[in-house]
């Protein structure tokens, strides 16, 4: 290992000169063994990393996150899947590891926002991962190790270009962080916030029953945003995230945003959606994209006279606005995180239309009782955590 590693240039090509490096002269805890990544490469890989990481140790289930300009589009522990995600996921009469779960899962999450994604892995990269990832436009990942099989896969992406970076799983960050801008230094103790069910403990709502899949699911997406760029807030279900709104100015947003997100995951196992019958040979970029149409309002782009033989066999029927609503009415005991508090009982109301039963928040608004009162009139459980978590 070198304490330095020169990079081709900096978040715009006009960025140079660019580098990573020890400010204490020691090592980089990182070996790159395929492909040159590059400066954001290096952010999402890091961010990744952590957040994979606390995920690992919060759940004892290996963890997977997929990266996107520096947040998560998802990410997922290695539960098993259902019949119905396998299908979603492209997974279908694949071998899954629990840590290809977790990928898959993470992928899964929003696979428009994934394409191209940075991966994050907190185990060894096994084969069945490796396998998964070979199918997938994605730009590289991180993990504390490979097995030899599983790094001969990876090799063959990108004509040999891929970006593989093995990260010393026991580095552990200064306790100081500094970062500067505009020629001046910011400096801070560095974010070592362990999330647990012990945060959850607040129950400030009516309904105090908090399920241990609730919890964990809480801890999931309160582990998510403390590496998602805020404002931000998180919806998670089943061991993994489902829909994450980033980097909004207004908290209403971030929800309506992430819900939306969850409510595609959601529609996507719709009947309909799962019964199109695609043209052989069409891409997964180009089935994601027209997925993500047919659900949507444009659902003509892809069912118009002149374009839909160019996705499906069999013209689809539209999924109409009734079959969304009572679809998505009929899911529940989804959790959300929210990395600051809800200053209006909006946010609740919107969470509620995707399926939110369980809310994780900090409190403190002078609002608080309203936001109370709304998730009472829907007995939603919430917690306060008194934890704000900005990333910035």
């Amino acid at each position: 290992m070198a304490n330095e590693l020169e990079l081709k240039y900096g978040c715009n090509p006009n960025q140079k000169p660019a580098r990573i490096f020890m400010q204490d002269g020691s090592d980089l805890p990182i070996k790159v063994l395929c492909g040159r990544p590059g400066y954001i490469n290096f952010l999402d890989a890091f961010n990744g990393w952590q957040l994979v990481r606390e995920l690992k140790a919060a759940t004892g289930l290996p963890a997977a996150a997929s990266f996107k300009h520096v947040s998560p589009a998802g990410a997922a522990v290695g539960l098993p899947l259902t019949d119905t995600l396998k299908k979603i996921y492209f997974t279908d009469n694949v071998e899954l590891s629990p840590l290809a779960c977790a990928y898959a899962r993470a992928r899964g999450a929003d696979r428009m926002s994934s394409f191209g994604d940075w991966i994050s892995l907190s185990d060894v990269c096994d084969l069945p991962t490796a396998q998964l990832i070979a199918k997938e436009v994605s730009d590289g990942i991180i993990a504390p190790g490979y097995t030899e099989e599983a790094l001969a896969v990876l090799k063959g992406k990108k004509k040999g270009n891929y970006n593989i970076v093995e990260i010393d799983p026991n580095y552990e960050p200064a306790a100081i962080e500094r970062k500067d801008v505009f020629g001046i230094t910011f400096e801070q103790g560095h974010n070592n916030l362990k999330i647990d069910g012990e945060m959850l403990s607040n129950l400030v709502t009516e309904n105090k029953n908090l399920p241990e899949e609730a919890k964990r699911d809480l801890v999931i997406a309160l582990i998510t945003l403390k590496y998602t760029q805020s404002n931000s807030v998180c919806y998670a279900v089943d061991g993994q995230v489902i829909g994450v709104g980033a980097g909004q100015q207004s908290r209403i947003h971030c929800t309506r945003l992430a819900g939306n997100k969850a409510d595609i995951w959601h529609l996507r196992q719709h009947p309909k959606v799962l019964g199109l019958q695609f043209v052989p040979g069409l891409g997964r970029a180009n089935r994601d994209n027209a997925i993500d149409v047919y659900i949507s309002d444009e659902c003509d782009d892809v069912l118009g006279d002149d374009v839909w033989q160019n996705f499906f066999t069999v013209r689809p029927e539209p999924l109409t606005a009734a079959e969304k609503k009572e679809w998505l009415a009929s899911f529940t005991g989804v959790s959300l995180g929210s990395d600051a508090f809800f200053p209006f009982g909006d946010n609740v109301e919107r969470a509620r239309r995707s399926g939110v039963s369980y809310i994780a928040q900090p409190g403190g608004s002078i609002r608080d009782d309203q936001v109370i009162e709304t998730c009472n009139r829907y007995g939603i459980a919430m917690a306060f955590t008194g934890i704000r978590l900005f990333h910035h």
